[in-house]
């Protein structure tokens, strides 16, 4: 029987471009050592154009980014409608997508779309999963409305008409607090403060990545926690991983930012399974599963959580593509679970191809309208 064509799509136009790169390579080893599967790569380049399968996997192997995109952009006419995407069409037929595109068009529904149009399968969630959980704000409201525990929280607007200040912050959140750009992710355009000059500051630097802006509460003695979910209907979630940088908890001002996640984490100190008592254990594992459930998720996701000096868990939020670096704690959390990367990920295509075709089941038909027989308007 001839194996399924996998192609793994990476990169993108955002701040986690790079990221996206080693995730990548992690899940081709991965799927290579699976053994079923042929397997291609299409790079994204930050100009939005797909690149050929040659050069991406000479990219993919962190070869010289620049001079093969600028190469591939002098052999194409950029002006055509489809050029962005044309070099898919030079890939062997492809039986289903596999995107490790962190942040911006892998994590908000962009690429799901794409593929939808393609009418191929995809590995994870939907569309409107994707871009529901990348909204930190609407992840918030379902939550809450769902039940499920998470921060107090204030949202403010760039060039809204009632600015939020930093008094009203202080009175209803207290300080500190955490100031996030609405849509974005791994601690991109994130910032601590605890006074009015830091808050200002936030603002300034959450707005460059978004309009809408997150204003969220701290936890008390915080443990930051990560627990790894994965399935459609019938759902799998991991042991739960707990990490913690130096000056984290108490009245310090240390936390998992995006230099400990990807660049520097050689002094987190992480733990695996996290030490908690069993009811807590299971009542974030309760949570996680249940959140991957309203939020419509699929295939694979990280939820973050927060727990505070007494053991009382918050969900912080969803990661509907989570990283697969070597510095990743999701790539670890199934290893401490009996699922190793092969398995994992071949556990993860499989799950891509049951979505489609549950899908296919869902009806579309309409009914043909017929002639229009238009009513008079003010008796004419």
């Amino acid at each position: 029987m001839s194996k399924k064509h996998v192609v793994l799509l990476f990169g993108g136009n955002s701040s986690e471009h790079d990221v996206s790169k080693r995730s990548a390579y992690n899940y081709y080893q991965a799927l290579k050592e699976a053994g079923k599967y042929d397997l291609s790569v299409v790079a994204i380049a930050q100009n939005g154009f797909f690149l050929d399968a040659k050069r991406s996997f000479e990219i993919m192997n962190q070869a010289d980014e620049a001079p093969l995109v600028a190469e591939y952009m002098e052999s194409i006419d950029p002006t055509e409608t489809l050029a962005p995407i044309a070099a898919l069409k030079d890939l062997p037929p492809i039986d289903i997508f596999f995107p490790v595109v962190h942040g911006n068009l892998g994590e908000d529904g962009t690429l799901q779309g794409l593929f939808r149009l393609l009418k191929k399968p995809y590995v994870g969630a939907a569309l409107r999963g994707h871009a529901i959980s990348f909204d930190k704000v609407i992840t918030k409201e379902i939550l809450t409305a769902n039940g499920i525990r998470n921060t107090k929280y204030l949202v403010t607007y760039q060039n809204g008409d009632q600015p939020l200040t930093w008094a009203t912050v202080e009175k209803e959140l207290g300080s500190p607090v955490f100031v996030k750009a609405a849509n974005q992710g791994s601690s991109v355009g994130i910032s601590r403060a605890e006074n009015e000059a830091e808050y200002q500051a936030a603002l300034a630097d959450s707005f460059k990545y978004d309009r809408k802006v997150l204003v969220e509460a701290a936890v008390n003695g915080p443990r930051e926690l990560e627990v790894g979910v994965i399935g459609n209907d019938d759902i799998l979630v991991s042991e739960i991983g707990a990490h913690q940088v130096p000056d984290q908890g108490g009245d310090g001002k240390g936390w998992y930012d995006y230099k400990s996640k990807f660049v520097d984490n050689s002094a987190v100190a992480f733990e695996i399974p996290a030490k908690l008592p069993e009811a807590v254990t299971a009542e974030i594992k309760a949570m996680a599963k249940k959140a991957y459930q309203v939020l419509n998720l699929a295939g694979e996701a990280r939820m973050d959580f927060l727990i505070d000096e007494n053991n009382v868990p918050y969900l912080g939020e969803p990661n509907t593509l989570p990283g697969f670096t070597n510095m990743s704690l999701f790539k670890r959390l199934w290893d401490y679970s009996d699922i190793n990367n092969a398995k994992l990920a071949d556990m993860m295509v499989q799950y891509g191809f049951e979505a489609y075709e549950r899908e296919q089941q869902i009806s579309y038909s309409f009914e043909s309208l017929g002639e229009e027989k238009v009513g008079t308007f003010n008796g004419q």
